[in-house]
């Protein structure tokens, strides 16, 4: 659905809110949408007037989703202070309403401001308690979300082969789950490893799908991400104006949404391409807006990072305000807090920047010993273990899409199957599809009904079409399920007529009986029907014979399994030469029914007719089943 249409409809549902209660609900659901397109503003404003609502009507569930909302849309914009709170206080409720599902959403609100907090043990503490219960309460849509949750743990301590193992894994679920939203930022961050992995063509690829991605479902703050994202890729490959292009457009989004921690992130990086032209005192001037902002939202990762990005311009020789002294100190924190978090991919690129400014202020030893740790703690985490890794995640990709081009093609088949089931016999209908022809069989025995709603044609008459197709569809959709119950097969409609036949395409014994018990159901079901209105009564003819037939396919195209032999046209006058809600048999049908009558298994009888004169059949005994009086 559109994301506008979306919002109307949500925003319709509030406006028809009739009480509290019902008010509280739909705000919560449409302060959900905002968030999730990025309107954070009217969100956050939609789930403080759930809230009221929800206490005034004494709603504790959608008062916990009211502060879950509140919660959720303070992390993405990068107030954790505030977050946090409002998380635990949703937790408290759910869990006093002991609803699980809710209680595993919840902890994953709280796993992510824990997360950006940069308190990784915390995080993946709560995301691991948040996984269990999901899988415990088989919420796979859960289960895919944390599992690509736990991977941004690991990518930010820089174990790659645990992130791409986690985002592989999410992948694949939120795929076959048809999250679009979730495939999109799982692809958005595989990207990100390839970009941390020097992949760069690779990078593009899966950050450009994510970015189309997020834009065609209307996630505004997914577009911002994803294109900060691909900004990294071109300052990666020194295409400086290209990534300012990017950091500039995901800066401007960012803004606008209210996302403090995204306006920081790419604050810091447009930074690094000013210190990378040189720009030394714009460099400054941004680093120092982004570490203000990291430090005041408590992101320890990104005050680690600015700290370190400061310290190595301050050991620039042509900066105006070199300061050697100054750029060893930061670095230092950088290292101490890198080391503290277990931020792996910050701490060697620390180490190089100290070990840069030591050979350049001829400190060799020192420069030897930070040049090592730079090496190992790089090869730690951009080991051959991960790449491999990288590329066994993207043939699993391409495995993937080749199975659901397959599956899709299953798909096909499987609809063509259903609509062959749906107007043949499924023996009948498998035999087709495997490409079998001329199929045509004779049965030795089988009954054949045809029953025709008497005065139809007149009727009609007095309704429009509309209403007639409308009628004769509930009518004869009540028919084909006595067909079902009673195990007769639907052979065709014709204008106000039906046809069935009892004892094919599998023979059966009892098929007189079976055809005999619908028929009784039939004249019920006429006698009780009112679909055309006006008080419209109607009645039916049925006709039965049993006998023998042949039964198949004729034509290649709008096929259909039909009936032929001398049977069916005894069967067919038996109807038109009956009475208007009776049953009219044959006498080779009654032959056929006597032994079930005789011993009591069938609740009718036979009123016998007499002889009957019947065009292109000669004097025919027939007979009149009716239920049984006892």
């Amino acid at each position: 659905m559109n994301p506008e249409t979306t919002l109307t409809d949500l925003r319709s549902a509030v406006a028809a809110a009739a009480t509290p209660a019902e008010r509280a609900n739909a705000l919560n659901q449409l302060a959900g949408e905002l968030e999730r397109q990025g309107e954070y503003a009217e969100s956050l404003a939609a789930a403080e007037e759930a809230h009221a609502a929800a206490k005034e009507a004494g709603d504790a569930a959608a008062e916990a989703e009211a502060l879950r909302v509140q919660g959720s849309v303070h992390w993405r914009r990068g107030n954790y202070p505030t977050a946090l709170p409002l998380l635990e206080q949703s937790l408290k409720l759910y869990e006093e309403r002991e609803d699980r599902s809710d209680v595993a959403r919840v902890t994953v609100g709280i796993g992510n401001v824990y997360a950006s907090l940069s308190d990784y043990p915390k995080a993946l503490e709560y995301y691991s308690r948040a996984l269990a219960l999901f899988e415990e309460l088989g919420k796979r849509s859960g289960v895919a979300g944390v599992t690509g949750n736990i991977g941004n743990v690991y990518l930010n301590l820089s174990d790659y082969p645990k992130v791409l193992e986690y985002y592989s894994r999410a992948l694949a679920m939120h795929e076959e789950l048809g999250n679009r939203s979730g495939v999109a930022s799982v692809t958005s961050n595989i990207g990100t490893v390839y970009g941390d992995l020097s992949d760069y063509p690779k990078a593009l690829e899966y950050l450009s799908r994510a970015l189309a991605m997020h834009e065609e479902l209307g996630e505004r703050s997914g577009v911002a991400m994803a294109t900060n994202n691909i900004g990294i890729v071109y300052k990666s490959l020194s295409d400086y104006p290209k990534a300012l292009e990017y950091y500039s457009r995901a800066l401007a989004m960012h803004e606008e949404l209210g996302n403090r921690s995204g306006v920081a992130i790419t604050t810091g990086n447009i930074g690094i391409v000013y210190q990378n032209l040189s720009d030394y005192p714009k460099a400054l001037e941004y680093f120092s807006r982004a570490l203000a902002m990291r430090e005041e939202l408590g992101e320890r990762s990104g005050v680690a990072s600015i700290t370190r990005n400061i310290g190595s311009l301050y050991a620039q020789k042509d900066f105006a305000e070199y300061n050697p002294a100054k750029a060893e100190e930061l670095l230092q924190q950088a290292i101490a807090l890198n080391e503290e978090l277990g931020t792996k991919d910050q701490l060697y690129s620390a180490h190089k920047s100290l070990a840069n400014l030591y050979e350049q202020e001829s400190r060799f030893e020192e420069a030897l010993t930070h040049f090592k740790k730079f090496h190992e703690v790089k090869e730690e985490v951009q080991s051959e273990e991960a790449k491999k890794k990288a590329i066994q995640v993207e043939q699993q990709r391409q495995i993937a899409e080749m199975e659901k081009r397959t599956a899709a093609e299953r798909a096909d088949a499987e609809a063509t199957k259903r609509v062959l089931h749906n107007i043949l016999p499924p023996t009948i209908a498998q035999r087709v599809v495997r490409g079998e022809e001329h199929i045509a069989e004779s049965f030795e025995s089988v009954t054949v009904l045809f029953a025709d709603i008497v005065g139809f044609t007149v009727l009609s008459q007095g309704i429009t079409p509309r209403e007639l197709v409308a009628g004769l569809d509930v009518l004869f959709s009540q028919f084909d399920e006595l067909a079902e119950k009673y195990g007769l097969e639907k052979i065709k409609t014709i204008g106000d007529a039906y046809m069935a036949v009892s004892g094919l395409p599998e023979s059966r014994e009892n098929h007189a009986e079976s055809a005999a018990r619908m028929a009784i159901e039939l004249v019920e079901v006429i006698a009780g029907f009112d679909g055309l209105g006006d008080g419209i009564q109607l009645q039916v003819r049925i006709g039965l014979h049993s006998g023998e037939v042949v039964a198949g396919i004729i034509g290649k195209k709008k096929f259909a399994y039909d009936l032929w032999g001398d049977a069916v046209n005894t069967a067919s006058r038996m109807e038109s030469h009956g009475e208007a809600g009776k049953i009219h048999v044959s006498e080779e049908f009654a032959a056929a029914l006597s032994s079930a009558i005789s011993k009591g298994e069938l609740p009718i009888m036979l009123e016998e007719r007499g002889e009957l004169t019947i065009k292109g059949k000669g004097t025919l005994r027939t007979y009149f089943l009716n239920p049984s009086t006892k």
